[in-house]
């Protein structure tokens, strides 16, 4: 089974991957909304090359083909993207592959493929989008952990101040995505969860591009 650091920002382009990057993240997704299509692929490849160059693991968010044909190690995959993917050919790339879940429907979708992680949320209410979901709460945590194999990932609403109860719940890893692109000083905010979240760090067997 795979370790994931346990802090796991999601961001919108290289920059922002570059950014957390040379602040220390070792884990962060790509999850690109709203750019030309044309880009995309010129997108990823800026962004593995930096995340690379800072010893730093890149999930890429649903663009699980240009992820094969850059060779990427590592994709994420929502409900959607999940049912469209091509999973027999990520896997003969060598691409591990995360899972979102919202519900115990979602989870079961989600184990029958085997996914290299599950994500869960959202944890809290989110500002970021509208969530036809309620928030799951810290003790949804433990109920998915108990049926999971593999590491969880908790998302939605987390904050530098929930972090330690996401995490003491049995979350692998805290993804996060407002409390840092949204921060006044989003490069003090990425040290300061990689402080807050150290007890939870172990680098000798952390998820690391091979």
């Amino acid at each position: 089974m795979i370790t994931l650091d346990p802090f796991y920002p999601i961001v919108p382009d290289a920059a922002w991957v570059a950014r957390l990057a040379r602040q220390g993240a070792k884990l962060i997704q790509l999850r690109i909304k709203t750019m030309p299509a044309a880009a995309i692929a010129a997108e990823i490849a800026q962004a593995m090359q930096v995340a690379s160059a800072h010893g730093c693991q890149l999930v890429i968010n649903d663009y699980w083909r240009e992820a094969i044909r850059l060779r990427a190690n590592f994709v994420h995959l929502g409900q959607q993207d999940l049912a469209d993917a091509d999973l027999p050919a990520i896997r003969g790339a060598g691409i591990r592959f995360g899972v979102s879940t919202h519900s115990l429907e979602e989870l079961q979708v989600a184990l029958a493929v085997e996914p290299d992680y599950v994500a869960l949320g959202p944890i809290y209410p989110t500002k970021l989008k509208a969530m036809p979901w309620q928030p799951q709460g810290l003790a949804r945590i433990d109920e998915w952990r108990d049926k999971l194999s593999c590491p969880l990932v908790a998302i939605g609403g987390i904050t530098l101040e929930r972090a330690p109860s996401v995490l003491a719940a049995g979350a692998s890893s805290a993804a996060v995505i407002t409390d840092i692109v949204m921060s006044e000083d989003p490069d003090r905010r990425a040290r300061e969860w990689i402080a807050s979240t150290e007890p939870w760090r172990d680098l000798s067997t952390g998820l690391l591009p091979p």
